[in-house]
């Protein structure tokens, strides 16, 4: 997987969250003249719905980001369960929205509660659990909001697909591995499941009966067993600060 999936440049964000004092369009691109083409979900690899067509309307995403005075994009955080995904990508979340920026947290087990509330979590259901969560994280990209995915997303091929589906319309996409050690996974287990699945109670555990594919080539990489919150927020901006495009 390549590490960035950048967007051409419309606008730009400096991370105290003001608006940028230039704007740089578009070029006439698919994703420019209606947000999201009408094939989207074919060029997602996914079937839409018979006897529907993409809605367009003036809006378009140049104008809407041009107002807004910044970029959406989709930030996905990968990694072993109890590995600190989620408490990074909240630490983000609150210093972007702190800053002024829109930043919404896609947590795996909150989108279960809902939204993916009918999947298990065998290989099939683990795979529409990644589909459906990057459509929504694509959608909120699309709007000028960061979507920060937080799931532990075990397979590469699937990750690839959420990336594809947004370079398919423009839209940055950076994948980042949240690194730590099994043991220190276990270690934290703060809700009980390596250790149920250590007793024989729970089976399909990622990491324990379950594989998880590491990435190949993230945009970065995060060892939460080794660095502070604080220092792994100030990376992720730094990376996403170096991925969207600057004033021209």
């Amino acid at each position: 997987m390549s590490q960035i999936r950048p967007t051409p440049p419309v606008s730009t964000l400096p991370l105290n969250g003001n608006a940028p004092s230039e704007v740089a369009q578009d070029a006439d691109t698919p994703a420019e003249e209606g947000c999201l083409p009408q094939d989207a979900a074919a060029q997602g690899k996914t079937a839409h719905s018979p006897n529907v067509r993409w809605q367009r309307t003036a809006m378009t995403r140049g104008r809407r980001w041009q107002s807004l005075g910044h970029h959406g994009a989709t930030i996905w955080f990968t990694g072993l369960p109890a590995a600190g995904k989620s408490t990074i990508a909240g630490a983000v979340e609150e210093h972007m929205v702190c800053a002024g920026r829109p930043a919404f947290l896609l947590d795996g087990d909150n989108l279960r509660h809902g939204l993916n509330g009918d999947l298990g979590f065998d290989e099939d259901a683990r795979r529409e659990n990644v589909r459906r969560t990057a459509h929504v994280a694509r959608l909120l990209a699309e709007s000028g909001t960061v979507a920060l995915v937080s799931l532990v997303s075990p397979y590469a091929c699937d990750r690839e697909e959420a990336a594809d589906l947004h370079a398919a319309v423009e839209l940055p996409f950076l994948e980042i591995f949240v690194s730590a050690p099994l043991a220190l996974c276990e270690q934290r287990d703060p809700k009980g499941l390596y250790a149920r699945a250590r007793a024989g109670s729970l089976s399909g555990l990622t990491g324990v009966d379950a594989p998880y594919e590491a990435p190949q080539d993230p945009a970065l990489v995060l060892h939460s067993g080794q660095e502070s919150v604080h220092e792994a927020v100030a990376r992720v901006m730094q990376t996403l600060t170096a991925a969207l495009p600057p004033l021209r």
